[in-house]
């Protein structure tokens, strides 16, 4: 492989108007139908899990292990002095700025970096997973990201980014209404709520962190709107 390519702009696809409208789509038959939900919202649980892993490691932190389990739900584990509030924060915007940044390589002509980045991640990612159903989440996961890079055409690997990415950004929000609806309809289930985790950790209200959740994912959506209409000029 010639890694330099890795860098080098990608020749411009079409993205028109109609063209995202399929994509968008595709994207929305694979985040929002339960039964496919079933399948891609394990992937997004574990880009969830990766946030709160990254931001800790970014923050100090030793990550112990992620877990992934067959009803969405997961945890990652690690300790230090410091971080525990970011890590904590991370988890619930991730799919959406993975998401965000997904679009923004294509949309700037770099798919292949973000392609590369994302299979290097999932790889490593091995060495973290603590549960056998986590680590066929992460086999899968790798084997999807190996297809695309060893037997897609570049186009095609432009095109499987975005309808991912958006659906990345439906996850994310997603995720934020069932987080949302164990604080107002299902507070038996708070110990599962990274908000009142917050809460406890740094007597911040819960609110105050689900808002801080939707802002950041709000974001997300408006920079991937924003880089798409920047490619169209």
């Amino acid at each position: 492989m010639d890694w330099s390519t890795l860098f080098t702009r990608a020749d411009p696809i079409d993205l028109s108007p109609w063209v995202m409208l399929v994509i968008v789509g595709a994207a929305a038959l694979v985040s929002i139908p339960r039964e496919s939900w079933r399948v891609f919202g394990l992937f997004t649980t574990l880009v969830h899990e990766l946030g709160h892993a990254v931001a800790a490691m970014l923050t100090g932190r030793v990550v112990r292990g992620i877990r992934i389990r067959r009803n969405h739900s997961g945890e990652a584990l690690s300790a230090g002095r410091g971080g525990a509030v970011i890590s904590s924060l991370m988890g619930y915007p991730a799919p959406a700025i993975v998401g965000a940044g997904q679009l923004w390589a294509v949309f700037s002509g770099y798919p292949s970096i973000a392609l590369f980045a994302g299979g290097v991640a999932l790889l490593l990612t091995l060495l973290v997973i603590r549960n056998l159903f986590g680590v066929l989440v992460v086999l899968g996961s790798v084997a999807v990201s190996a297809a695309l890079w060893f037997t897609a055409p570049a186009d095609v690997q432009s095109y499987a980014l975005l309808v991912i990415g958006i659906a990345l950004l439906v996850g994310s929000v997603r995720g934020l209404g069932a987080v949302i609806a164990v604080h107002t309809r299902n507070r038996g289930n708070l110990a599962t709520s990274d908000a009142y985790l917050l809460y406890r950790r740094t007597g911040v209200p819960s609110p105050v962190w689900l808002l801080l959740f939707a802002v950041i994912i709000a974001a997300c959506w408006a920079f991937a709107v924003w880089s798409y209409l920047q490619h169209l000029g």
